[in-house]
């Protein structure tokens, strides 16, 4: 990209699950609204086009939960009518066209039962990372990863830094036992170099042009390091 000229608008793709049933709870889940909301402030903030695509399209589901008290990054999201605009219209993943600068994938419960098994995206992430994008995931993000394999057909996370919702977080909101699997153990499993901080406290690692969070907490740090690493590119 050599020195981002005013030329060139950076282009980032927002990637949510359309899955809205916590395992067989009975339970609604969906994406976690601050982690939409937050990396959607920061990238606009920097000029970057951004668009939010989901494997069903059309309008995504929010967890129940992370709308019930608003942040005011949610308020503001939801103030914004382009923006809502967007997500009650997400792209078909499978139908993007063209290609992005970054994809970064929100979390939410949703992720661990679409997107850590949905191949199409494991396939548009492994073949952009080929091709030199940023990716990136927050807080239960990186399930989505779990499947995306370099050239070489090596998990892409395994010998990199990696975070993601943590075990104890898991427990601590109970549903550990509800989960198809265990986040934190599996990032481990495939290689990863799994690093966290506190339970609920914003903490983000960058390897190269891996980018992921921990938690929500985490969602403007693991933002702000996917454009640290745009500009670096």
């Amino acid at each position: 990209m050599g020195g981002m000229t005013a030329m060139k608008v950076l282009k980032i793709l927002l990637i949510v699950t359309s899955h809205e049933q916590m395992g067989t709870t009975g339970e609604r889940t969906g994406f976690w609204m601050e982690e939409l909301a937050a990396p959607y402030a920061e990238f606009t903030a920097a000029g970057a086009q951004v668009d939010i695509a989901s494997p069903l399209g059309g309008k995504a589901p929010a967890d129940p939960r992370s709308v019930g008290e608003p942040s005011e990054g949610v308020r503001t999201f939801l103030a914004d009518s382009a923006a809502v605009k967007k997500l009650e219209n997400t792209l078909v993943l499978e139908q993007v066209k063209g290609t992005y600068d970054a994809y970064f994938v929100v979390g939410g419960h949703g992720v661990m039962w679409d997107l850590a098994a949905y191949a199409p995206l494991h396939r548009l992430l492994g073949k952009e990372w080929e091709r030199g994008a940023v990716v990136a995931a927050v807080c239960h993000g990186p399930a989505a990863l779990v499947g995306v394999k370099d050239k070489a057909g090596k998990p892409l996370v395994a010998g990199r830094r990696v975070a993601g919702f943590s075990n104890e977080e898991e427990a601590a909101a109970k549903l550990d036992k509800v989960v198809p699997f265990a986040l934190e153990t599996r990032l481990k499993e495939l290689g990863g170099n799994y690093e966290r901080g506190p339970m609920w406290k914003s903490f983000a690692v960058r390897d190269g042009r891996l980018v992921t969070g921990q938690n929500p907490a985490s969602s403007v740090a693991v933002a702000r390091e996917v454009l640290s690493a745009l500009r670096e590119r």
